[in-house]
């Protein structure tokens, strides 16, 4: 079982939902590589940091309901969606695994891995389009064309970078997969 990351959703248009976003944190990590190969290469020290390749911030036995302390490390409960922003340079992906909504900065621990860096995204309003598939760059950007048009024919101002949104494990069928194309407004 998930925790997924919250949002409310203000107005339904034809093509995506309008939604609020809290500010939430993140642990992400920068990817030189394709479309395809960025989260494949960044899922492992991502996913061992929440599996315990940190450094705890308070004494073993203290733990929040989203995680345990073992050894002075501490895990923490996966959430959803694994996200991918496209990054500061060409062929650069940002991978971000979206941290569960009971930690802060002051309580979620260090990570040991330097390429893994923790964010504060702030609060931000974004139009949102849902779709079951591939996770292909192919499906990704058609979906992020037609948001972005969509969006535009609604008088909405995007202002940020798109994110590419995945729901679901690999192993689950392609058909059955929960994706979002998810782009920032002005609010």
């Amino acid at each position: 079982m998930t925790e997924q990351q919250p949002y409310r959703v203000v107005s339904r248009h034809p093509g995506f939902e309008l939604r609020r976003y809290p500010a939430h944190l993140v642990a992400e990590m920068q990817i030189q590589a394709s479309f395809t190969r960025a989260p494949i290469e960044a899922f492992r020290p991502l996913a061992a940091y929440i599996g315990g390749a940190n450094r705890a911030r308070h004494p073993i036995g203290t733990g929040t309901s989203a995680a345990s302390t073992v050894g002075g490390a501490e895990k923490i409960a996966m959430t959803v969606p694994v996200v991918q922003v496209e990054g500061e340079w060409p062929g650069a992906y940002l991978i971000q695994f979206v941290m569960p909504a009971t930690f802060t900065t002051a309580t979620l621990p260090e990570p040991v891995d330097a390429r893994v860096r923790i964010r504060e995204v702030p609060a931000q309003l974004a139009a949102a389009t849902r779709f079951s598939g591939r996770w292909t760059e192919q499906a990704f950007s058609q979906k992020a064309t037609m948001l972005g048009r969509s969006v535009t024919a609604a008088g909405l101002q995007p202002t940020g970078a798109i994110r590419y949104a995945r729901f679901d494990p690999p192993w689950k069928p392609w058909f059955l997969r929960r994706n979002e194309v998810v782009l920032p407004v002005v609010d």
